[in-house]
C-alpha cells in the first residue's frame, strides 16, 4: 500500500507507474536506451560453462521436471550403486570445477581471476554494514522478497516468458525455488566471509551464474530449432544484462523504496548506501552490470525505469503469480491462508497492478491481520535499531534462526542446493495454473494470529492514549476557562 504523500511536488517530469509516483530525472532510462540491453549478457560465463560441460559432461538422465530432486548419474551407475549399496556419487558442483580447473583453461582463468579480483570501489566495512541491513529489517525483508520482488515481479512479461518454460514456477515446486533463492540471499548476508572469495555467498553467486547460462543457452538452442518456441526478437536473448539488473534491483532497490516504505519501514540514509553497495559487488559476481547500482540514485533510477518500462502482465503472468500463492498456502513456517497471501500481495503491489495478475481480493479482516504485521515489524525493527546492543543481538539471532527454518529444516530445502540444472527447458515443458485446493483449517496458527494479537494491542494503546490526551485537553481548558 503506497502511502500518500500531500507535499508531493508534482510538474512535467512527475510519473506514476502501477500506484508508485516519482520524479523522472537525467538517470533514468527510457526503453530505447534498455533495448540494446536484452541482447547483451554474460557470454564468459556461457563460454566457461561449454568448457566445464566437456570438462565434466552433465548428467543424462533426470527426473520428471517438476521433482526438486536431480539425479547425478545415469541409470546404469545408479542401479549397480544400489545394489551394491554403495553411496551415491557426488553432485556435480560447477563451482568446484572451476575453481579446480581455472589453471589448466584460459576462458576458466580469466573468469575465475575476474570474480576473485576484488574493484576498488569495494569497501568491506560498508558491505558488512550492508549485510547487518538484511536482517535489522529481517522479517519485513523476507515478506517484501516474497510478495513485491519475486510475485509482483511476475509482471514482467518478457521475464515470465523465460521462467514459464522451466516449469521451476508449478505449484508443486514453486516454494522450494523460491528457498533456493532465499538461500543464495542468506549465503551472500551471512557474514563478511561468506561474500568475500571462497566464501559460501561468493560460491552460490557464480553457481547461480552458471545456472543462469546454462538455461540461456538451453533456451536459444530450441529457439534454433524451432523459432516459434521462443521469440527472441520480441523478448531478447533469455536471461540478458537487462533481466540481471531487474534481479539485482528486485533484491535491492525494491526493497529500499517500495517494499519497506509500505510496511512503514524508512531506511535511514547510510543503510540505503551500504545496501545497494553490498548488492553491487554480488552484481559484480553473478556478471550482471555494475555501473546502474554505483550510488543509491542510479538503482532507484533504474529500478523506476523498468518499472515503467517492463511490467506489462499477461496471462502467463498471472499463472505464475497464483501458482506462488497456492505453493505457498497453509505452508510452514508461516501457515498463512489463501486470502492473507492476497492481502499481502495487494498490500505491497498495489490493487492496480494486483488485479492484473489475477490476484483474488480478501475481505477488510484479512487487510486488517496485514496491517497488523506492518504495525509488528515497524515496532520491532524501530526499537531494536535504536538500541544498538539490541540490535546486534538481534542480527546475529535472525542469521542463524532465517539458515535453520530455510535451508536446513525439513519444512524448507532440507539441505543446502548447489543450484544444479534441475528444471530444463523442453519443447513440451510449459507452466500451467495449478489446482486450488481448499484448506479446512490450518495445522498451526501461524503469522496470522500473531497479527491479529498486535493490531488488538495497538488498537487498544491508540484508544488509552487518546482517552487520557482527551483528559488532559480537557484538564487544560477548563483551567484557561477558569
Amino acid at each position: 500500500m503506497a502511502w500518500p504523500n500531500p507535499f508531493r511536488r508534482r510538474d512535467a517530469n512527475t510519473r506514476t507507474s502501477w500506484g508508485y509516483t516519482f520524479q523522472w530525472t537525467e538517470e533514468h532510462l527510457s526503453p530505447t536506451q534498455m533495448h540494446p540491453l536484452k541482447f547483451s549478457y554474460d557470454t564468459l560465463g556461457e563460454e566457461c560453462l561449454e568448457r566445464l560441460n566437456k570438462i565434466s559432461p552433465p548428467p543424462r538422465s533426470a527426473l520428471p521436471r517438476n521433482s526438486n530432486k536431480y539425479v547425478e548419474k545415469d541409470q546404469e551407475t545408479y542401479r549397480d550403486a544400489k545394489k551394491e549399496d554403495l553411496p551415491s556419487p557426488p553432485k556435480r558442483d560447477l563451482y568446484a570445477l572451476l575453481r579446480d580447473n581455472a589453471e589448466s583453461d584460459e576462458k576458466l582463468s580469466q573468469l575465475w581471476q575476474e570474480v576473485n579480483t576484488i574493484p576498488d570501489w569495494v569497501d568491506w566495512d560498508q558491505i558488512d554494514r550492508g549485510q547487518q541491513v538484511f536482517y535489522r529489517y529481517g522479517g519485513a525483508a523476507l515478506t517484501g522478497l516474497a510478495y513485491q520482488s519475486l510475485l509482483g515481479g511476475m509482471g514482467a512479461q518478457r521475464v515470465v516468458e523465460t521462467l514459464a518454460r522451466t516449469g521451476g514456477f508449478s505449484t508443486k515446486v514453486a516454494r522450494g525455488r523460491m528457498y533456493e533463492t532465499t538461500q543464495h540471499i542468506l549465503q551472500c548476508t551471512n557474514s563478511l566471509d561468506s561474500i568475500k572469495p571462497g566464501g559460501a555467498g561468493h560460491a552460490s553467486s557464480l553457481r547461480v551464474r552458471l545456472l543462469h547460462a546454462a538455461v540461456r543457452q538451453r533456451i536459444m538452442k530450441l529457439a534454433q530449432q524451432r523459432p516459434d518456441y521462443y521469440n527472441i526478437e520480441e523478448w531478447g536473448v533469455p536471461i540478458n544484462d537487462l533481466d540481471c539488473i531487474a534481479t539485482i534491483g528486485t533484491f535491492s532497490a525494491t526493497l529500499i523504496w517500495l517494499s519497506f516504505p509500505r510496511q512503514g519501514i524508512w531506511l535511514r540514509e547510510q543503510e540505503v548506501k551500504d545496501y545497494v553497495a553490498l548488492w553491487r559487488l554480488v552484481a559484480h559476481y553473478v556478471g550482471t552490470p555494475t555501473k546502474f547500482f554505483e550510488t543509491p540514485e542510479s538503482a532507484r533510477a533504474v529500478m523506476e525505469s523498468l518499472l515503467v518500462s517492463e511490467i506489462n502482465p499477461t496471462e502467463t503472468s498471472k499463472v505464475l503469480a497464483n501458482n506462488i500463492i497456492r505453493s505457498l498456502e497453509a505452508q510452514p513456517p508461516t501457515y498463512a491462508s489463501r486470502d492473507f497471501l492476497f492481502a499481502n500481495a495487494r498490500w505491497l503491489n498495489g490493487n492496480e497492478l494486483a488485479d492484473s495478475l489475477g490476484l483474488g481480493n480478501p475481505n477488510m479482516y484479512y487487510w486488517a491481520l496485514v496491517a497488523g504485521q506492518c504495525l509488528f515489524f515497524m515496532g520491532l525493527c524501530y526499537f531494536y535499531r535504536a538500541i544498538p546492543y539490541l540490535d546486534k543481538k538481534k542480527i546475529a539471532a535472525l542469521r542463524e534462526i532465517f539458515y535453520a527454518v530455510i535451508v536446513k529444516h525439513k519444512t524448507g530445502l532440507g539441505e543446502e542446493t548447489n543450484f544444479e540444472f534441475k528444471y530444463i527447458p523442453e519443447f513440451h515443458t510449459t507452466t500451467e495454473l495449478g489446482e486450488a485446493q481448499e484448506v479446512v483449517g490450518l495445522k498451526q496458527p501461524g503469522v496470522e494470529r500473531r497479527n491479529l494479537k498486535t493490531l488488538v494491542i495497538a488498537i487498544g494503546v491508540f484508544s488509552v492514549a487518546s482517552y487520557c490526551g482527551l483528559r488532559v485537553f480537557s484538564g487544560v481548558i477548563r483551567k484557561i476557562l477558569g
